[in-house]
């Protein structure tokens, strides 16, 4: 226990004092005929008189102790940390072919709706690229941006000149972007049908130490049939992370619950804060008064 007043407690001197003095204390008294008696010493009565002469110095200590601010610690708690996860979604041509019963891309987009609705408390960004990289969505608690998005990048809506993949540029974006944040976990979401050229030549291996030296862990999705690239491969393994094939909608869907699986927020320890304490102390204080209010009605000391 601590107090945010200590200093206050050397007036706890006070409050000892009376008491000693009301058990010790002495002097001149009245003599009477029936002192020089034989009776028989009261010593139950005694201690009952000097017990009641002391709870006005108890009453006084106990009010000190709450002037003094009694606190403790609360419980440790554990407290989720965030995790930032940005989102690298392919809007190349190639996205529009049929997936199920809808596009690759209108399908990525669903489930990656649904996996940011279930994972609560992260950061998500959305890094949108083909032959050039846009940062769509800046990290953020607030996911309603997702929902709003779909209509504005759908691969049939943006330029000519927007087509292609280049992957390497979209990790090296998203890296930049990841380690702007200090705080939590990073992870990339990595989505896309197709391979990159801008990731041959050793590029993939720069790239993926880069990114391991940032601790930055890469899940790739290839939302399409056929084997993944295996730059990408390379990539996600360096990293700490996975590369995933999902070849229908289904599968897409349990990639992410797979990925969420793997990669569950860290809880860290929370030290635990000082809160006031008084409860104790007013509960003795008012037990006290009673006592007291008690004594009033028969131990009483006499002058002899």
């Amino acid at each position: 226990m601590i107090f945010a007043h200590p200093w206050l407690l050397v007036l706890l001197l006070l409050p000892i004092g009376l008491a000693v003095h009301a058990w010790r204390r002495g002097g001149h008294r009245v003599p009477l005929p029936f002192d020089h008696a034989p009776l028989r010493r009261r010593r139950l009565l005694a201690f009952l008189l000097n017990s009641a002469d002391t709870l006005p110095a108890l009453l006084l200590a106990v009010a000190i102790l709450i002037l003094a601010g009694p606190r403790r610690f609360e419980q440790p708690r554990s407290e989720r940390e965030m995790t930032n996860i940005q989102f690298c979604l392919d809007v190349s041509g190639s996205m529009m072919a049929d997936y199920g019963s809808a596009t690759r891309y209108d399908a990525a987009m669903e489930a990656v709706n649904s996996f940011i609705t279930h994972r609560k408390g992260d950061a998500f960004g959305l890094t949108i690229f083909g032959s050039s990289v846009l940062n769509w969505v800046p990290l953020t608690t607030d996911v309603s941006a997702f929902r709003c998005a779909p209509p504005f990048f759908r691969p049939e809506n943006l330029p000519p000149w927007f087509g292609g993949t280049m992957i390497g540029m979209a990790l090296r974006s998203a890296e930049k972007v990841l380690t702007s944040r200090d705080e939590g976990d990073r992870l990339i979401v990595l989505i896309t049908d197709g391979e990159s050229f801008d990731l041959s030549n050793g590029q993939d291996m720069a790239l993926a130490q880069s990114l391991k030296d940032h601790d930055i862990t890469v899940f790739a999705i290839h939302i399409a049939e056929g084997a993944p690239s295996d730059s990408v491969g390379a990539i996600t393994m360096i990293t700490g992370g996975e590369i995933f094939s999902a070849g229908d909608p289904a599968a897409l869907d349990a990639v992410f619950a797979r990925i969420d699986e793997m990669k569950k927020a860290p809880l860290k320890r929370v030290t635990p804060d000082p809160v006031d304490f008084y409860q104790p102390f007013a509960i003795a204080g008012l037990g006290l008064g009673a006592l007291q209010l008690l004594s009033f009605f028969g131990l009483r000391a006499t002058p002899w």
